[in-house]
C-alpha cells in the first residue's frame, strides 16, 4: 500500500470521528428553549370501566422523546383490571409505586406475592415483571422511573430497596397522629419514606410521596419546587382545588392561576417551579396523594422548595 493510499485511510478515518462534533455559540444555547411541561388533567372516567389494560399518561409527543412519558423523568399510567383477571406489568425501571384506587387482589413477582385492597400503597424495585390479579373490579395509579432510564440509556442491574406495602389502616393511622400533632398549622400531612435512604428521606432514591389531607375550609398556601409533581387525588369534596402560576403578587397570591380541581380518582399534572395553593371550599375533608422526581432532584440539591408564609 502506498503512501497516498495510507493517508486517505488516516483522512477517512479521522472524517469519521469528526463528523458530529459541534459547537454552540454560548450565549444562544446556555438556557435552549426546552419542550413545555403542561398541566393536564386524568379523569377518573379513565379507569371506570372497560377491558383489562394499561391506560399510560403518554405525553412523549409534546416532550419530543422517544418512548412514552408523562414528564422527564417519570411515566404514570392507570391499570384497569376486571375482576378475575391478570394483567402483567414489566417497565425496565428502578422505582415503582402502585396506589390501588378501588379493588382487591394479589401482585406476584420474584420477590414474593404482596395482597392488597382498596387505599394500599406498595412500591417494587427493579423486578422482571409484575403479575396483579384482581378478585374485585380494580383500578391502579401506578407511576415509575422508567424514562429516566431511557433518557440515560441504561438498564437497572441491581434492586436498590425491597418490595415496601403501606396498607390503608396505616396511612389513615399515621394521617390522624399528624392531625393531632400539626393541629392549628396550615399543613397536615406526612412523607412517606424508606430506611434505604435517609438522606433524601423519599419513598424511594428517586420517587417521594406526600399523604397530603385538607381539611374542609382550609388553604394552603402557595409554594413551589423544582420537581414535578404527578397529583393524585385520593378523597374531596366539591369546590375543592389546586390554583397553579408562574407567578405570585406582592401579597403571595397567583396571579392568573390555572384551577386545577380535586376529583377522586382522578391526577393532574404540577410544572416544575410554578407557585400553586390548595384550597377547601367545602365542608368535607379531603386527601391528595402527590408524586414526584423530588428524591432525584433532591439528591441533586437543586429541589428549592420556597413557601409563602
Amino acid at each position: 500500500m502506498n503512501r497516498t493510499n495510507v493517508e486517505q485511510i488516516q483522512e477517512a478515518s479521522q472524517q469519521q470521528w469528526e463528523h458530529q462534533a459541534q459547537v454552540k455559540e454560548y450565549m444562544s444555547a446556555v438556557n435552549p428553549p426546552m419542550p413545555k411541561i403542561d398541566i393536564v388533567d386524568y379523569p377518573s372516567a379513565l379507569h371506570k370501566g372497560g377491558e383489562t389494560r394499561i391506560i399510560p399518561f403518554d405525553l412523549s409527543t409534546t416532550l419530543e422523546t422517544a418512548y412514552p412519558a408523562t414528564c422527564p423523568n417519570l411515566l404514570a399510567s392507570y391499570l384497569h383490571i376486571c375482576e378475575g383477571e391478570t394483567l402483567k406489568t414489566d417497565a425496565q425501571a428502578t422505582s415503582q409505586m402502585f396506589y390501588i384506587i378501588r379493588g382487591r387482589g394479589r401482585t406476584q413477582m420474584k420477590n414474593g406475592t404482596i395482597e392488597w385492597k382498596e387505599g394500599d400503597l406498595f412500591t417494587l424495585p427493579s423486578v422482571p415483571d409484575a403479575i396483579h390479579t384482581a378478585t374485585e373490579d380494580t383500578a391502579i395509579y401506578w407511576v415509575h422511573d422508567g424514562p429516566l432510564l431511557n433518557y440515560l440509556g441504561v438498564q437497572p442491574s441491581v434492586q436498590k430497596f425491597e418490595p415496601v406495602l403501606y396498607t390503608k389502616e396505616r396511612l389513615t393511622k399515621e394521617l390522624d397522629d399528624i392531625r393531632e400533632i400539626a393541629a392549628g398549622r396550615n399543613r397536615t400531612g406526612f412523607l412517606l419514606a424508606n430506611p434505604n435512604f435517609p438522606l433524601t428521606m423519599t419513598l424511594t432514591h428517586t420517587l417521594w410521596a406526600l399523604y397530603n389531607a385538607l381539611p374542609a375550609g382550609v388553604q394552603q398556601k402557595a409554594h413551589r419546587h423544582n420537581s414535578i409533581a404527578l397529583d393524585f387525588c385520593v378523597s374531596a369534596g366539591p369546590d375543592t382545588y389546586t390554583l397553579i402560576g408562574k407567578e405570585v403578587d406582592e401579597d403571595g397570591n397567583i396571579i392568573n392561576p390555572y384551577k386545577a380541581m380535586w376529583t377522586p380518582g382522578s391526577a393532574f399534572i404540577t410544572p416544575p417551579g410554578w407557585w400553586h395553593s390548595h384550597h377547601n371550599d367545602s365542608g368535607v375533608d379531603a386527601i391528595v396523594l402527590p408524586i414526584q422526581d423530588a428524591g432525584l432532584i433532591m439528591n441533586m440539591q437543586v429541589l428549592d422548595f420556597q413557601l409563602i408564609r
